[in-house]
Formats: C-alpha cells, sequence, structure tokens
C-alpha cells in the first residue's frame, strides 16, 4: 500500500473539486477527521495495517462531496476509493475494509467493528471539542447554502435532535468527548426553550 501517494492523490482531488458552498464539509473537514482518527487509534491501540486502512478512510470518507451534493456522498466516496486505490496498491479487502469504514458514517451511524467506530467517532469528534459552536456554525451556514435548513431556530433544534440521538463508540471519546457534549446539549436545550 503507497498511503502516501494516496493521500496525495486525495488531497489534490478535494483542493481541486469540492465546491467552496462546502463551508463544513471542505478539505479542512477531512484534515480534522484524519488528525482526531489518528488520536482516536493511538486511545485504542490501533497500529500498523489498520491503522493504515483507518487513515485512508479519513481521508476518502467525504470524497463524495466532490459530487456537490449532501444525499448519497457516502456511497460516492466508495465508487471513487474503489477506483483510486488498487491504483495504490491496496488490495481488494482493504478497500471493502476502507468502504465499510466510510459506509459506517452515514448518519445515523452503524459502526460494526472497532475501525468503524474510530471513523465515526472521528468524523464527530467536534460535538464535544471547545470548538463546538464555531464548527457548529459552519454547518449551518452550509446547510442553509444547500436550502437544507431555513434558519437558526431550526438549526438548533436539529442541533438538540441530533446530539440526543448521538452516541461516541469508543472507549476514548466516551471518555474524553461525552462529557463536553453533554454540556452543549443542555446549553442548546435551555436556548430552544426559550423559542
Amino acid at each position: 500500500m503507497d498511503y502516501r501517494a494516496a493521500k496525495q492523490y486525495i488531497l489534490s482531488k478535494l483542493r481541486d473539486e469540492l465546491s467552496d458552498k462546502l463551508y463544513y464539509h471542505g478539505l479542512h473537514h477531512t484534515l480534522d477527521v484524519l488528525k482526531m482518527a489518528k488520536e482516536i487509534s493511538a486511545g485504542e491501540g490501533v497500529n500498523g495495517r489498520e491503522l493504515v486502512l483507518v487513515k485512508t478512510a479519513a481521508l476518502f470518507h467525504d470524497a463524495g462531496f466532490v459530487k456537490d451534493k449532501h444525499a448519497g456522498h457516502e456511497h460516492e466516496g466508495c465508487l471513487i476509493a474503489q477506483d483510486a486505490l488498487p491504483g495504490f496498491g491496496y488490495s481488494a479487502q482493504d478497500i471493502k475494509t476502507i468502504c465499510g469504514m466510510i459506509m459506517a458514517t452515514k448518519i445515523p451511524q452503524s459502526p460494526k467493528n472497532l475501525l468503524e467506530e474510530i471513523i465515526c467517532d472521528a468524523d464527530l469528534d467536534y460535538l464535544g471539542r471547545d470548538d463546538f459552536y464555531r464548527i457548529g456554525d459552519s454547518l449551518f451556514e452550509e446547510l442553509k447554502e444547500y436550502h437544507i435548513i431555513h434558519d437558526e431556530q431550526d438549526w438548533n433544534r436539529l442541533q438538540v435532535s441530533f446530539l440526543t440521538a448521538h452516541q461516541f463508540h469508543t472507549r476514548t471519546n466516551k471518555l474524553l468527548r461525552e462529557p463536553v457534549k453533554q454540556q452543549y446539549l443542555e446549553e442548546l436545550k435551555g436556548l430552544v426553550a426559550t423559542y
């Protein structure tokens, strides 16, 4: 597996082809998910070949956004991975594992193993971090731009239902992120109660 070449390929594709209206799902999000996937993998004791697969999945998990649509982007990302990764020495089994991770991030998340749990937690890591509101604002602006949401009240109601339904999967994020996420949920519930 030539991870470096695969990384260079997909980052270049994302840089060139992602819409500038993707205020949340831009290149910066992919790089954040990659960083967090590495950190969570370390916390979960995942290394070697499995770590390379996790990092590759993180890089490709939102590649489907090059098609500039929200619905079905995970499937599109798998198609891109299936098309590109054999050229970088990834086996059919590697690609199947990577696509499993990508598809697990589809909301509601449905991880079936530790690697899928790591990607799911890395993808939504910000829900339990200090930059929750800043990153949330970028998603709000993006969803408004794509006419998925209309105003701030809609957004805050959506956040309350999303945070209520969401759960972290790895031991690492249950410990590090869940308590902070619960604080944000209480703050947002308080805000929504004023509407």
